[in-house]
This record gives structure tokens, sequence and C-alpha cells, in this order.
């Protein structure tokens, strides 16, 4: 094993260098200050302009840490693709330019994502600060498996791309985590026990490292019962226990069962198919000859589609 003295010769010569032109995605407090890395106050005191989704918030955390640039640059959703050859303009002159969001980790359901893309398809640098994420502090400290997990980010508000996410996420076998507002987090709580059952276990976290941080655990019926009790505030991380691998004997009326349920919340025959197929572990095949058979109650009535 080699000896540790090396890392820290490692760290300590980097962090005596310059900050390096380029631009730089730097992750800022999710609510403690005390999270935010040397690191990343050194790269915003030495920018010359940092891009931000709100002035004013990223104002007075700038000036927490005397970070001085000459201009702030506002790139949010809107306006994040208009900000793109501003930015490598200042980056191919030899400047550092920053990218924070409102919290947290940029690029990650946040802006970003296209302003990084546009740099590294100009052979431009794109350095980063690292530090606090959301939806890893959430995920840790959730219980669930960490060894495999999927970030679903912001569900879609509506229509039919929320209904096959919801699908998607119902199926996932890994640990699953999502963001919400919370405004909306009572309705896609009653979305997911549609989609997952009302017994899949759920780790709801809010206010991350702040005063009033607060992590509940239970199921998503329990969940939504909660949001009925207790007024929600604050962003939401919600991490969602992948759907278990049935592994006993599956009968029949288990499937007509399970079928009828996804029925009964407004799925289609072939969503309906396609999710208990993949909670239940069983054949689609069998799944769907259930659906369209007479031993399905729901089935009674319906007439074959003229082709």
């Amino acid at each position: 094993m080699e000896s540790t003295d090396h890392g820290d010769e490692f760290h300590e010569s980097h962090a005596a260098t310059a900050v390096s032109p380029g631009l730089w995605l730097v992750a800022t407090p999710i609510g403690n200050m005390g999270d935010m890395t040397t690191r990343a106050r050194d790269v915003l005191r030495a920018s010359k302009v940092v891009c931000c989704e709100d002035t004013r918030r990223s104002g007075r955390l700038l000036a927490a840490i005397a970070a001085t640039p000459e201009r702030l640059m506002v790139v949010n959703e809107h306006t994040e693709h208009e900000a793109i050859d501003a930015v490598a303009d200042l980056v191919a002159n030899g400047h550092v330019v920053a990218l924070i969001s409102d919290a947290g980790t940029p690029a990650i359901s946040d802006p970003g994502e296209r302003l990084v893309r546009a740099m590294v398809e100009r052979s431009l640098p794109v350095w980063c600060a690292p530090g606090p994420a959301a939806l890893i502090a959430a995920v840790i400290v959730s219980g669930f498996p960490t060894h495999r997990f999927v970030f679903e980010g912001f569900l879609p508000r509506d229509g039919a791309e929320r209904r096959e996410r919801l699908a998607d996420v119902a199926r996932e076998r890994r640990t699953c985590v999502l963001y919400e507002a919370p405004h909306r987090i009572g309705r896609t709580l009653t979305d997911l026990a549609e989609a997952c059952g009302p017994n899949r276990l759920v780790c709801l976290s809010r206010e991350l490292t702040k005063m009033h941080e607060e992590l509940w655990r239970g199921t998503l019926a329990e969940a939504i019962e909660r949001t009925h009790t207790t007024e929600p505030r604050g962003e939401f991380v919600l991490v969602l226990e992948g759907t278990p691998v049935i592994t006993a004997d599956v009968t029949d009326a288990d499937i007509v069962k399970a079928l009828n349920e996804r029925r009964g919340v407004g799925l289609s025959t072939r969503d309906s198919v396609d999710e208990v197929s993949t909670v239940l572990n069983v054949s689609r095949k069998r799944v769907y000859d259930l659906a369209t058979s007479s031993t399905d109650p729901g089935a009674k009535g319906r007439k074959k589609r003229k082709t």
C-alpha cells in the first residue's frame, strides 16, 4: 500500500495553484454555508463572470465569500442557449467563467448541460469544483441500496410523458431518486402510489442541511396521508425503493387482481400488462392472455377492435 503522504502532497500542491481559465461548474451549498469548499470559494473569487439563475440570491452568496466578479450573467432554462456565445468568447480569451445554480451542483436538474456541451464541442476547457448535491445527500441517508440507483429528477407535469415516466419508475428495480416542489408533492406521491402500489417504501427529505432539515420514511400510502396533515414546505427529494423481485409462485388470480388495480386508475391494457409483468416478474404473454381472456372480469363486454 502506498503512503498516504503522497496523497496529502497532491492535494496541497493543487490547492496552491492558480485557477485555470475555462468554464467552471461550481457546487454551492444546499443549505449550510459550512459545506462550501475552499476550492469553490477560490474559483468564484477568480471568476471574471459568474453565470447564475438569480442575481440577487447569488449576489448574497458571492458577497458572503468576498467574491467580486465583473459581471453576473443570468443563465436559466430560458436563457442558457443565448448565453453560449458570450461564455465561449470569454473562455476562448483566457478568462475564468463560473456557473452556479441556486443551490447544489449545476447541470443536475438545473441549467448547465447545454452550456457544457457547447464548450466541449468547441474544444474549450471545462472544469468542476465539486461539492454538495441534494440527490447524493438524500440517497445515502435513505437506508435503501446505494450500490445501484437511478436519478429521475423532476417528473413531467402531465400527459402521456408523465404516465410513461411513472411506468418506468414502477418497473425500476434500482433505488430511484426524484425531485419535487412542495405544491406538487401530494399529487406526485398519489401518482407514484397508483403506479407502484401503496406499500412501496419511500424516504422523503426536505430542507437538507438547513436548520429545519427533515427526513421521513414510510410507505407511499403513509406519505400521502402525511401530506394531508402536515403542510409540505421546502423542496423535496424522494428516494423510492426499487420494485421487489417476486420469487414466490404467482397465481392467475394474483395477476388478474393486479391488472384490475391498474385499470381502475385509468391505465390502458397495454400499460397495465407491462407494469404487472414487470412487478410480478412473470411473462408478458401470460399477463396479456389473462388481460384479454374471459377470466378477467374487466374484459367482459369488450369487443375486439375491427382492423
